[in-house]
């Protein structure tokens, strides 16, 4: 059941270079039925029903975000006084990178790639889309749960939401370094070798700055803080559906067409996303089956493995089924029984020393407001175990950064990618296919940053 998911892929990589033609008229029917095998084995041989409607929940959550950013910002007309010289791109992409934790690297993609690509239409190549891609949409949102969808899950799942602040931004400013060092140089490059017409026309006098559709900055809020809301169930994508449809009948029909705004892009990553979400259930379910026969694992395998897997799997299941593996591994289930039983009965904690006393004094730091009244779940006292634990929080800080960092690598590893991918696409823009996209942008560049971050931080 592994083979519909490895055929989808593999179409994805290969289809678009070889018959793009029939790959662009026939990619909803054969998604469709791919993910209709796999549904169809789920529902009428393993009789898991649950299991495809959960699926289907996540995905309809997905694309509900994806789509609702991708209405509003599209309704935000951005024009940059900066002109497109190297540095100016550098500091373009840098703010990128630090706006993606405060929107999320999905609404920093989509409120930044129109200006991006406006900024740089007199050469545009496929670098600018791909290093936008690779720090924008991906490493820049390493420093908070709402900058990445993978660290989001884990902020659910009971790790405290400043924690990856504090422990991540060493990392993140030595690959945001390493990232936007290879954009200069090889932006320099083509600067220098573009036409004389294009570098008269980017050292000129610069544009000025103008802003439109700005009533949609409240549509943008309203999404973010819906991100937040999980019960009652659906409440959430209510909104966001809510909030997509008054942006696009309130906005201007000349900021639309300013952005080059149609859904064409959407609908694309929406169907391939669909047959994505389904046939790789069956791939999930074997690492959640697998994952405890790691043995005694270091944190640079959970790196590794996690970000390579975060890669051709979307980048967060891949940290929901390591996260899961490491409290498998690690926590014993007793000691969450004896803290739930410490905290329902008020008992006392005997010696300041051991596994107890360690999680119960780092959920007193990290959830004080729930210690006191009552309501830590299990999830909670799992995340403050290996919290509690300087050998055991390296493997949160090994997955944290695997998911994050290798969701760059493929146009899949991440939500915002194809959608980048697509709106480039949508503007005639000449980007890398597949395959391209790895060989000749994600082996050369994020390799030796991922390799970098290994030796620096996690080899042990």
């Amino acid at each position: 059941m592994l083979l519909p998911f490895g055929l989808l892929l593999a179409l994805i990589a290969v289809a678009p270079l070889l018959q793009p033609a029939w790959w662009a008229r026939h990619y909803p029917k054969i998604t469709a039925g791919l993910a209709a095998i796999t549904a169809g084995y789920y529902l009428l041989v393993l009789h898991a029903s649950e299991r495809v409607l959960q699926t289907g929940y996540e995905y309809f959550s997905f694309i509900v975000l994806i789509g609702s950013l991708f209405v509003v910002t599209g309704g935000i007309h951005l024009t940059l006084e900066a002109k497109a010289t190297p540095v100016a791109n550098t500091l373009f992409l840098l703010l990128g990178a630090i706006v993606s934790n405060l929107l999320g690297t999905t609404g920093a993609s989509m409120l930044l790639i129109r200006p991006w690509i406006q900024m740089n239409r007199p050469r545009v190549t496929a670098h600018h889309i791909v290093f936008f891609i690779f720090i924008v949409a991906n490493v820049g949102g390493c420093l908070t749960p709402v900058g990445d969808p993978p660290l989001f899950i884990g902020y659910l799942e009971g790790i405290p939401f400043w924690w990856v602040a504090q422990h991540c931004w060493p990392m993140w400013a030595v690959a945001l370094c390493f990232l936007l060092a290879l954009f200069f140089a090889l932006d320099t490059f083509d600067y220098h070798r573009a036409p004389l017409e294009v570098s008269l026309n980017e050292s000129g006098a610069p544009e000025a700055w103008r802003l439109e559709g700005l009533g949609n900055i409240l549509w943008l809020l309203v999404i973010l803080g819906a991100v937040f809301i999980n019960h009652p169930i659906c409440l959430r994508e209510s909104l966001m559906l809510a909030a997509a449809a008054a942006s696009f009948f309130t906005t201007r029909k000349t900021v639309h067409q300013a952005n080059h705004f149609d859904m064409h892009p959407l609908r694309e990553v929406a169907i391939l996303f669909a047959g994505i979400f389904l046939t790789m259930i069956p791939a999930l379910d074997w690492l959640q089956t697998h994952a405890g026969r790691l043995g005694q694992p270091t944190p640079a395998l959970f790196y590794w493995t996690s970000g390579t897997l975060s890669s051709l799997l979307d980048s967060a299941p891949a940290y929901l089924s390591f996260l899961n593996a490491a409290f498998g591994l690690f926590v014993p289930p007793e000691t969450v029984d004896q803290v739930q039983a410490l905290l329902q009965s008020h008992g006392a904690l005997g010696p300041h020393d051991g596994p107890i006393w360690r999680t119960l004094q780092t959920l007193q730091h990290y959830h004080p407001f729930a210690l006191a009244a009552g309501k830590v779940g299990s999830d909670e006292i799992r995340a403050a175990f290996l919290l509690a634990d300087g050998h055991l929080s390296a493997y949160l800080l090994a997955i944290s950064l695997g998911t994050v960092f290798f969701g760059a690598n493929t146009y899949i590893g991440n939500g915002p990618n194809l959608m980048v991918k697509a709106i480039a696409d949508n503007q005639h823009i000449r980007v890398p296919g597949f395959l391209g996209f790895i060989v000749k942008f994600s082996l050369p560049c994020m390799g030796p940053m991922l390799l970098l971050i290994w030796l620096v931080f996690l080899r042990r």
